[in-house]
Parts: C-alpha cells; structure tokens; sequence
C-alpha cells in the first residue's frame, strides 16, 4: 500500500515557478476503499540550498497494528532541482532500508536485508519522498518526466503524464489542481494518478492508485500548514 509512485511531468517553464515556503506540513487520510486506514503526515524543510523530508504513517483501526511508519529524505536544492542524499525507510517487524546517492562518484549505495551493494546512480534519480517534492522546486518543459526512484531495495523507473487541469475538492479545500495519470503497460490493470496544487507551487493533493483487482487506496490532503 505504501508503494505508491509519484511521478510528474510539467509544461510550465522554470521562471513563472515559485518554490514552496521554507516549511511545509501536508497531513493526509488515507483510505483503502470506503474504510479509513490511516493518517500521513509529511514534512518539508528547506533553506533554498538543502532540505528535509520526513514522512510519519500511522494506522487506524486493524492497521494500527502494523505500527507507526517512518521515512526520510535529505539532500541539496539545486538549479536542476532536489538532489537527494541520504534515504531512510524504517518500520516495525522489518529490515530498515537505505539509499545513499553519490553524485560526484556516479554510485548509488542499497541496504535492505543483506550488506550494502552499490549500483550505478540512473539518471533523474531521487528516492520515494523527494521525488513527491520535486515539481515544487523545478518545473520542467514537457508533457511528461521520468524519475528513477530509490528505496533501498532497488530502483524503479516510472513516467506521468499530464491528464489536464481540473476542480479538486479535498478536506483541505478547494483547489484548482493538476491531474497526472501514470504510463501504463496496455495490459495492465493498475493506475496510478496524482493531483497537484497548480496556484501553490504544485504541492501533492491527492494520490490515487487501483489495484490489479479493483482495490483502491486513495490519499487525500486534510490540512496543509505553510510557514516561511
């Protein structure tokens, strides 16, 4: 459920595109069908040179005995966008897993299970909290982009594309947002589609991935702090 994957394309150029407020907290509800399932919180910091992203997931119901979840993300702010330098996933009854990013030497370090193993570092690379982010910081010219998404156990390739604008109401308001819809194999089932805030600097609204069988798992925004 939590494998959610984020990925944005943008046609707006980089001048008319205003990075977010030094502090930003998006709470979310999550919900697996009609049943609410859980509360997400997510918190950016940053000081137009490095950031912080921290992700606290806690269940409700049945799924508060999987425990609370952690995730965090750090790294630089660059002309190109979020760099990301360390990534750290960490849950009850698991393995902790980790990315580490090495720019200057092109690698990319993995901890699951087993020891470290270091790959080449894939191009557009971030990790599964900073790729969320990325449009906030730099909006490409395009109708899609790609992202490599570490998490630890491996890295992932994934495309959006631009679905259109359209009124999103959300518990945290009424927004005027930014539809992408995940690239899919034809013959594939799932979908994947997010919603970004188009008048404030493109942060996530709403996520929305169905599953092979139907399942549902819809994040939505119920509160949104910003602080500069």
């Amino acid at each position: 459920m939590r494998n959610w994957l984020l990925a944005i394309g943008l046609s707006w150029g980089v001048a008319a595109h205003a990075a977010p407020p030094a502090r930003v907290e998006v709470v979310y509800e999550v919900r697996h069908n009609d049943s609410a399932v859980a509360q997400v919180v997510h918190l950016l910091e940053h000081d137009g040179k490095t950031y912080r992203l921290s992700e606290r997931w806690e269940g409700s119901g049945l799924f508060s005995l999987l425990g609370e979840i952690r995730r965090s993300s750090q790294g630089k702010v660059t002309p190109a966008g979020l760099r990301p330098l360390a990534y750290e996933d960490i849950r009850p009854r698991r393995d902790p897993a980790s990315a580490r990013f090495g720019w200057e030497d092109g690698t990319l370090v993995l901890q699951f299970h087993d020891g470290p193993r270091t790959v080449p570092l894939p191009p557009h690379a971030q990790d599964r909290l900073s790729f969320l982010f990325a449009p906030a910081f730099h909006a490409p010219v395009g109708k899609a982009l790609e992202f490599n998404v570490a998490d630890g156990k491996g890295v992932s390739n994934y495309v959006f594309d631009i679905a259109g604008r359209e009124r999103l109401s959300v518990p945290a308001g009424e927004f005027d947002a930014l539809r992408l819809a995940k690239r899919e194999d034809a013959t594939d089932k799932r979908s994947t589609q997010i919603w970004l805030d188009a008048g404030r600097s493109f942060l996530p609204l709403r996520v929305l991935a169905v599953q092979k069988d139907g399942t549902r798992v819809d994040q939505v925004a119920a509160r949104i702090t910003l602080s500069r």
